[in-house]
C-alpha cells in the first residue's frame, strides 16, 4: 500500500505482452489462436513462459469461447506478476499511461489499449490484486487512469486504489469513487432531474419480489414507484443483452422466471423509442473531457439492438445514415442535446465514459447505460465502413491529447 505523503515511483519490473488490442482484432478478423495457443502451452510445459505470455493465454481462452479456463490461468498469473507493458509502435514513447485494472474477465476493464493503438504512447497495466494492493513503490508513469469497472468483482479493487488516490504522484484520472455511481440503479438517481433527459428508473428487484408481481400477490409499484407492464428485465450483473427480455405481462414474466436461475435482477420501464418509420435507432457516445463523440449508430426493427444483430454490414442504407449520422454529429445530435449532455458529463464527473443512448419520442435524449468498460475499436472493414476509421481516429485522438493535458499538469478542457 502507499504509505507516504507524496508516493514513490520506481522503475517499472513488468512483463510484456501481446496484449487484448492485437489478439482481439486478430480474433475478429478471422484469424485463427490455436497455433499461438499451443506454442504458448509449448512454453509453460517447458518453464520457459513469462508472465505476460500467460495473461495472452489467458485473453486467447477467453476469446475461443473458454472463458472459466481463461479466467483461472489469469488469476494463477496475477498471484506472482501484476505489472505489464503493452508496448507502442515507436521506440521511444512520448508518454508512459498507468492503467489500473481488476482481475475479471476481459470485459471488466476499459479496453484502453485499442484507444492507443497508433499512437506514441506506452501501456503499463497494473492489476489490483485481492490480499495484495498496491505495491510499496509504484511503477514510474506520467498519467495514470482506473480501468477497472463498476461491476461487483472490481468492488474491492477500487476500494484500494480510492484509499490510495489522495496521495497519487500523478494525475490520476476517472478516479475511482465516481465509477461505482455507473452501476444501473445509482446512474438513475444521478441523472433523474436532468432537463431534456429521460432515463427510466432501474430498480433492482428479488426473483422473490418478481414471482409475488407475477402471481399477482404484489403490484409494480410496490418494486419502484414507475414501474409498470410491459417492462425490461435482466439478471443483475449482466451485459451485452445475456437475459434481458421485454416483459408484457404477469403471464410472461412467470415464464421468464421459470427459465432463469439469478436471484436478483434489475427492472425498468419499457419506452417505445421507435422512430416514425418504425425502426429503432440507438446510439453509442465516447465522452472524452465532457465532450461528446459519435461511436456509431444500430438501426434496427427491433428494441433489444446492440451493434451486431443491427447487421448494419448488410444493409447499405443504413450505413449511409449512420455515416450521415457521424458527419452531422457536432452540429445536429449533439447541438440538439447539449444541455442535457453537459449536465450529465458533469454529475458523472469521469474523464472517460461511454453512454448508450437514442432519441424517446419526444425528442429528449433517452440514456440506456454508461459505462467505461465498452469496447470503441477501429476493427470494422474500411472497405464496408469507410467513414469509421476516421471517426475512430477522432476519439482516440481526443483521448490521447486527455492524456497529454493531464501529463503536463494543465487539467481537463471540458
Amino acid at each position: 500500500m502507499l504509505h507516504s505523503d507524496s508516493a514513490p515511483v520506481t522503475a517499472p519490473a513488468y512483463s510484456d505482452r501481446i496484449g487484448f488490442a492485437q489478439l482481439t482484432r486478430h480474433a475478429f478478423e478471422g484469424g485463427d489462436l490455436h497455433p499461438l495457443r499451443e506454442r504458448l502451452l509449448a512454453r509453460i510445459a517447458d518453464g520457459i513462459a513469462e508472465a505476460g505470455e500467460g495473461l495472452d493465454l489467458s485473453l486467447i481462452a477467453q476469446l475461443l469461447g473458454e472463458k472459466e479456463a481463461g479466467l483461472v490461468i489469469q488469476t494463477e498469473v496475477l498471484a506472482f506478476h501484476q505489472l505489464f507493458r503493452t508496448p507502442c509502435g515507436l521506440p521511444k514513447p512520448r508518454l508512459r499511461v498507468l492503467a489500473l485494472a481488476a482481475d475479471i474477465d476481459m470485459g471488466g476493464n476499459t479496453p484502453i489499449e485499442f484507444l492507443l493503438e497508433g499512437s506514441d504512447i506506452e501501456l503499463l497495466t497494473l492489476y489490483v490484486i485481492k490480499g495484495v494492493g498496491l505495491p510499496e513503490t509504484l511503477p514510474d508513469h506520467d498519467v495514470a487512469i482506473v480501468v477497472a469497472s463498476d461491476s461487483e468483482e472490481c468492488r474491492e479493487a477500487l476500494a484500494v486504489i480510492a484509499q490510495a488516490a489522495p496521495r497519487w504522484p500523478r494525475p490520476l484520472l476517472n478516479r475511482p469513487e465516481l465509477i461505482g455511481n455507473l452501476d444501473r440503479d445509482k446512474l438513475y438517481r444521478l441523472l433523474a432531474d436532468i432537463p431534456g433527459l429521460d432515463i427510466p428508473v432501474t430498480a433492482n428487484a428479488t426473483r422473490a419480489q418478481l414471482m409475488a408481481l407475477s402471481e399477482g400477490q404484489i403490484a409494480c409499484a410496490e418494486i419502484t414507484g414507475e414501474l409498470h407492464f410491459p417492462m425490461i428485465v435482466r439478471p443483475r450483473g449482466t451485459h451485452a443483452g445475456v437475459g434481458l427480455a421485454k416483459i408484457d405481462d404477469a403471464a410472461a414474466l412467470k415464464a421468464y422466471l421459470a427459465e432463469r436461475q439469478e436471484q436478483d435482477f434489475f427492472v425498468a420501464r419499457f419506452v417505445n423509442y421507435a422512430s416514425p418509420d418504425g425502426l429503432f435507432r440507438k446510439i453509442r457516445l465516447t465522452m472524452v473531457d465532457g465532450k461528446p463523440y459519435a461511436c456509431h449508430m444500430a438501426i434496427a426493427d427491433r428494441w433489444d439492438i446492440w451493434y451486431l444483430n443491427a447487421y448494419m454490414a448488410f444493409s447499405e442504407e443504413k450505413r449511409a445514415e449512420e455515416a450521415i449520422f457521424m458527419q452531422d454529429f457536432d452540429h445536429d445530435f449533439a447541438a440538439r442535446h447539449k444541455d442535457a449532455l453537459d449536465e450529465m458529463s458533469r454529475r458523472v464527473g469521469l474523464d472517460y465514459f461511454i453512454v448508450d443512448c437514442a432519441e424517446n419520442q419526444d425528442g429528449e435524449l433517452l440514456v440506456f447505460e454508461a459505462d467505461n468498460t465498452a469496447v470503441v475499436h477501429n476493427m470494422d472493414p474500411p472497405a464496408v465502413f469507410p467513414y469509421k476509421p476516421p471517426q475512430m481516429r477522432k476519439i482516440f485522438a481526443a483521448f490521447t491529447a486527455m492524456l497529454s493535458r493531464h501529463a503536463a499538469g494543465e487539467g481537463s478542457a471540458a
